[in-house]
């Protein structure tokens, strides 16, 4: 497909993208996006053959130059996505249909948003998010899917026709916080004290250190490496990363990596891992070797705060679900996807589905604003 001089086409991944140009077209301001986080996870063996994630990035390109992009990966499952469409597969099979493989626009187990339209001109959105229509079509996929998606670009799915699909998450906002108690200072007392004894309970016996660049080592990646793989076999079956996915997102993106790990003497017990973009902080996998009281709420959620006010970024993404967030302080927050659906007929038993969907997250936003720990009026 080509439009002028623009030509459309789909690459084999990301790595083998130019990284200066790729990151002309996000801007490097969210990490997820970046070249050096997608190309980690190819690299690495986290997404490719086998995984069920084939990275097939759309691209539009002036005299062979990209100048916008799509994030895109053939889906043979709807793991690590976490907007869930089970029931709709499970419809369009029992229809008769072929759900999989899909196509998803996203980055990769992440539930932060943010751009999936990569171009600095929003005038090629609508010529790209065609362009992936028209490879749906070609490839006979049951359907797009745009995850995640940052509020300053919904408007242009919408343009194009897409559904639209909100969810809600817990997020901690900066109110141009000094420090921590500058924050307690906000909450109703009874709520304060909580968090003061959760903080010291949390701490008793252990260390906790946060971690970022050089001095994030291997045996700290090593330990980490067991605590995940604790975490994903409980939560998922098996990890989404490998091992190496660590390393390299270490050694190429290591200055954006925040590692909270707790040490019982010398001896690793529990990590929380972060990336930082440029206006927020990303809590993104956790996990330990033995349970400890209120460990999880201390390196999750109270260190991301802290280090949030010091870097003086906005606010603290905790990832998906969780409305035990609440109490410490994160407030809901509506997420986006955006979807594109071929047949027909599936796709306006979908959109009178996203309709009343949206209508039972609006009022469950409400009643848990309506919840958080500040002080009221």
């Amino acid at each position: 497909m080509s439009d002028g001089a623009l030509v459309a086409r789909m690459a084999d991944g990301v790595a083998g993208l130019p990284e200066d140009q790729w990151g002309a077209l996000t801007g490097g301001s969210n990490p997820f996006m970046t070249h050096a986080f997608l190309s980690a996870l190819e690299d690495s063996g986290s997404v490719g053959e086998g995984t069920g994630w084939l990275p097939t990035p759309l691209v539009l390109e002036d005299a062979g130059r990209l100048v916008a992009a799509l994030p895109a990966y053939l889906k043979g499952h709807s793991q690590g996505e976490y907007v869930f469409d089970h029931a709709w597969a499970d419809a369009w099979h029992r229809a008769g249909g072929r759900y999989y493989p899909k196509l998803q626009i996203a980055a990769p187990f992440t539930p932060a948003s943010g751009p999936r339209i990569l171009s600095r001109e929003p005038a090629l959105a609508p010529h790209l998010l065609r362009f992936a229509e028209k490879f749906a079509e070609a490839n006979a996929l049951s359907s797009i899917h745009a995850t995640f998606v940052g509020p300053a670009q919904v408007p242009l799915f919408e343009a194009s026709g897409w559904l639209i699909r909100h969810d809600i998450q817990f997020h901690w906002q900066n109110r141009g916080y000094g420090s921590f108690d500058d924050f307690l200072g906000d909450l109703a007392s009874r709520k304060r004290r909580a968090i003061r004894k959760e903080r010291a309970a949390a701490q008793e016996g252990v260390v906790i250190r946060r971690l970022s660049g050089a001095d994030i080592l291997p045996e700290h990646w090593d330990a980490f490496w067991v605590f995940y793989q604790d975490t994903g076999s409980r939560k998922w079956g098996s990890p989404y990363l490998t091992r190496e996915a660590f390393d390299l997102l270490g050694e190429r993106m290591g200055s954006r990596i925040v590692l909270v790990m707790a040490f019982e003497g010398e001896r690793p017990v529990a990590g929380a891992l972060n990336f930082a973009g440029d206006d927020a902080l990303y809590g993104r996998y956790w996990g330990c070797v033995e349970d400890r009281r209120f460990l999880h709420f201390e390196l999750c959620y109270y260190q991301a705060i802290d280090e949030a006010i010091e870097r003086g970024l906005s606010r603290v993404e905790a990832g998906a679900q969780g409305q035990h967030k609440i109490a410490r302080g994160y407030g809901p927050v509506q997420t986006t996807s955006a979807h594109w659906i071929a047949d027909p007929g599936f796709r306006a038993a979908v959109a009178d589905f996203l309709e009343r969907e949206r209508e039972g997250v609006a009022v469950d936003a409400e009643w848990l604003a309506e919840r958080t720990p500040f002080k009221k009026g």
